[in-house]
């Protein structure tokens, strides 16, 4: 068993790392509310422009043949986008987008694809995936604060890699932030536009049954409904990508704050006992010197 002093010692320590937590979950609780707001402000834009392009994706006067809307039966190349965040101390944050980002690659195999080109926001998912052959590009160091140029620069490459045929489906991988206190792993398609998205429009921060509804008021298009669509996939895209790492950045504040409450709780209950093992260790050595004073006590009056 041991001593009282390597107890005590344990407990200082323990006690440290729980002021650590305890700072770490305030920090994330009072970062997660502006998070939080700001993907909720960046909602409506992101709703019109989906309502907008599923009215004259489907509009049924427009006749476009763009590889943006086509949906090929086969494809040699394909595109994963996985969002994590800069830092640690967030529970299984960062690990289930790589594994959900390695799951992605891994389908795309099976399904045909001969090369899967992969793009990283965040430095965990950048750095698990560093010796990932096909990797184009990796972007760090704003995670928690996500801008808009970095998401035109990942919304190009996508536009430019997709219209010229490089590679034939587009993947996204990232966290969703529901509330609070709950995250929600989301792997969805963006490109191409085929029937089967542009009934529910998954895009970031809209499940299934929340999916925009197209205008149903008719439009008459200048110059023509063909050229407003060009000029639409792209925003709508970029609108995507940069919503996407908005909402993973509230996300992983979220699931950081979770993560320090749970860590703190643990400390406590640690130090609760190891208290209590100290206080029997240390009632022990009490008991074991009174019965020492008392049989010495006891030599002595024999003699």
């Amino acid at each position: 068993m041991a001593n009282l002093r390597e107890i005590k010692k344990r407990i200082g320590s323990v006690s440290t790392t729980q002021q650590i937590t305890r700072t770490m979950e305030m920090v994330a609780t009072a970062k997660i509310a502006r998070a939080l707001q700001r993907a909720k402000n960046s909602e409506p834009y992101s709703a019109a422009i989906t309502d907008v392009m599923l009215t004259v994706a489907t509009d049924p006067a427009l006749n476009v043949n763009s590889p943006l809307l086509v949906d090929p039966e086969t494809y040699e190349r394909a595109l994963v986008i996985a969002i994590s965040s800069d830092r640690g101390l967030a529970g299984g944050f960062n690990m289930q987008v790589e594994r959900a980002a390695e799951q992605r690659i891994k389908h795309f195999h099976r399904h045909g694809a001969k090369e899967v080109e992969l793009i990283t926001c965040g430095r965990k998912v950048t750095e698990y995936f560093r010796r990932y052959p096909c990797k184009v590009m990796g972007i760090v160091g704003e995670s928690d604060d996500p801008t808009l140029e970095n998401a035109r620069v990942v919304a190009n490459y996508v536009i430019d890699g997709f219209s010229q045929g490089r590679f034939g489906r587009v993947d996204i991988v990232y966290f969703h932030a529901k509330n609070r206190v709950e995250q929600v792993l989301r792997s969805e398609r963006i490109l191409p536009l085929d029937d089967e998205v542009l009934r529910t429009a998954r895009g970031p921060r809209a499940n299934e049954d929340e999916a925009p509804t197209r205008l149903a008021s008719p439009f008459e298009f200048v110059p023509s409904a063909e050229h407003v669509l060009d000029k639409l996939i792209p925003s709508y895209v970029l609108t995507v990508v940069h919503q996407a790492m908005i909402d993973s950045a509230a996300a992983e504040q979220g699931a950081r704050r979770k993560s320090m409450h749970s860590a703190t709780e643990n400390a406590s209950a640690i130090i609760a006992d190891l208290t209590r093992t100290y206080n029997r260790v240390r009632q022990a050595s009490i008991t074991t010197e009174i019965n020492e004073i008392v049989g010495g006590a006891a030599a002595l009056e024999e003699h």
